[in-house]
């Protein structure tokens, strides 16, 4: 048998993982990836204040469908505060640095960094913004006219990426989980990124929203939007997000 993909699961199984960082003792790398700073963030809402009605998990699991059309009501503030904590919010940091979050992680890694595109949020500017998990606090990245265009073009012109309310893409930090687990973390990555985005589906059913994960994408492309090296750092996963017609 040959090919990538069998090559990658091949690499990926546990007695390859190699020594990684950790058991070297070499320092663990941060929880969240540095930011600039003299940026002023955007402070969220608490989402423990946002009203969600009465709808159990097991229709929202019902419910759950990939929505590709969006009504032009805006997502509130709230409302994304609440999908944000709920893929990546902050229950507690212990004491060695680590955090505990709102979805499981290998080793709880928690390797990803939240990129929004936002479309068509209340009181927010259209353009790139990064969600600062461990504040619950927005920094603008790139207000430019054309991101999320360009972003429909990375995405091979799925345009409701440019028409939802906004687009969640979710960042791998690939030495936050390869510290700990070598190369088998690539393959925990992506088991990551599943779990990340079921939440974001379920949890959207509670506000009204649908949402549409999106996996069709030029790597190189769309890590070349976000500024990103694709090696370090790149795209794994995206899922677009808006009120439901």
């Amino acid at each position: 048998m040959s090919g990538i993909g069998k090559e990658f699961m091949e690499g990926t199984k546990y007695h390859n993982m190699g020594k990684p960082g950790h058991r070297l003792r070499m320092p663990a790398p941060p929880a969240e990836l540095a930011w600039d700073r003299t940026r002023e963030s955007i402070r969220l809402p608490a989402p423990k204040n946002v009203a969600l009605g009465t709808l159990s998990v097991r229709e929202a699991i019902e419910q759950r469908r990939s929505v590709r059309e969006y009504a032009r009501t805006p997502l509130s503030l709230d409302e994304l505060s609440y999908l944000l904590w709920c893929t990546q919010g902050v229950q507690r940091t212990t004491a060695g640095g680590q955090t505990m979050r709102t979805v499981p992680s290998a080793g709880a890694r928690h390797a990803f960094e939240t990129l929004l595109c936002v479309n068509n949020v209340a009181g927010l500017r259209p353009g790139l913004y990064r969600f600062l998990a461990l504040d619950h606090a927005l920094v603008e990245e790139n207000l430019g006219s054309d991101v999320a265009s360009r972003l429909v073009e990375a995405c091979l012109g799925q345009d409701f990426v440019k028409t939802c309310a906004v687009t969640f893409i979710w960042i791998a930090d690939v030495y936050r989980m390869t510290y700990r687990y070598g190369e088998r973390g690539y393959r925990y990555l992506h088991l990551d990124a599943g779990h990340v985005c079921q939440n974001l589906y379920l949890a959207a059913e509670a506000i009204g929203c649908g949402v549409c994960a999106i996996a069709a994408f030029e790597d190189d492309d769309v890590n070349r939007v976000l500024g990103l090296d694709g090696e370090r750092q790149f795209a794994i996963y995206l899922g677009a997000v808006g009120k439901k017609v």
